[in-house]
């Protein structure tokens, strides 16, 4: 079987492995600086509008970028150990197929991000009155964050976690040769992660899509999730701050530390900065 010789990889020199580690968290930091730069003074709370879709796709590129290079490290060092393994045999495998693995990987969560954008896009053209954040707003922020608690403890939760978190068993099971067979790994991890994180990534709209202090939470969780030693605690630990924070949203939201009201003073200059951030410029009158 083609898998057998993929059982042991050799490792990756050290210096390597270190160099490939220093790069992808330098691209998160990066990534971190251009969220906070793009982002800044735009959290107007639960349903943050996204605005127009060129703008939303670029924020959530650089976004997922941010929040999930960390977590997915070990799986792209595997990889590129795997790949260098492969080479060393000469199977062909080619070089900088990790990069088409990320790659792909970026590609699952952009699909990710357009269905969240095209399901917000049509709640908010049906305008039911009755969500609105004065109203039933709260409950249903709440409710999202207490059916991610739920999610957490579910078995596709957990089927698609472990995926996740065994980066040596997903690419044996799913290796192909080439940039285009990293492509599609990445684009294969990409979808498990999604479905591991799709109810996470549902509560950060729920409390503020344009917060960099939610979006950081929802990115350790997603670290704890993937890489501490103990993936029941770890779900389980997760499950219980969403419900407390679901809970906490929908009955008594003004006490949920960071979580900006809507229509409240600051959530109304952040909707000011938005709408200037996606205005053209103008062109500076001519003396």
């Amino acid at each position: 079987m083609e898998s057998a010789t993929l059982r042991r990889p050799p490792a990756l020199p050290q210096l390597l492995r270190l160099g490939l580690l220093g790069v992808l968290l330098l691209l998160a930091l990066v990534a971190w600086a251009a969220t906070d730069a793009r982002m800044r003074g735009m959290d107007a709370g639960p349903g943050t509008d996204p605005g127009a879709l060129g703008f939303f796709l670029v924020t959530w590129v650089v976004m997922m970028s941010a929040m999930m290079f960390p977590s997915i490290s070990p799986m792209v060092l595997m990889h590129a150990r795997m790949a260098a393994g492969q080479r060393e045999r000469g199977k062909g495998d080619q070089a900088g197929a990790t990069t088409f693995f990320v790659g792909g990987y970026l590609i699952a969560w952009t699909a990710a991000g357009l269905a969240g954008y095209a399901i917000y896009e049509l709640g908010r053209s049906l305008s039911i009155d009755a969500f609105s954040w004065d109203r039933g707003g709260p409950y249903l922020a709440g409710a999202v964050l207490i059916g991610a608690a739920a999610y957490q403890l579910t078995p596709l939760k957990d089927a698609c976690l472990r995926k996740c978190r065994n980066p040596l068993v997903f690419l044996l099971g799913s290796w192909r040769f080439g940039r285009a067979g990293a492509l599609r790994m990445g684009a294969e991890h990409g979808a498990w992660c999604v479905g591991c994180c799709w109810a996470l990534m549902a509560a950060l709209f729920a409390l503020g899509v344009m917060s960099l202090g939610w979006m950081a939470l929802v990115a350790a969780l997603i670290a704890a999730e993937k890489l501490l030693p103990r993936q029941a605690l770890a779900s389980a630990g997760v499950a219980v701050l969403l419900l407390i924070l679901g809970f906490g949203v929908a009955l008594a939201p003004a006490s949920v530390p960071g979580l900006t009201q809507p229509g409240s003073p600051q959530a109304m200059q952040s909707m000011q900065s938005m709408d200037g951030s996606m205005q053209p410029a103008q062109p500076s009158a001519e003396k």
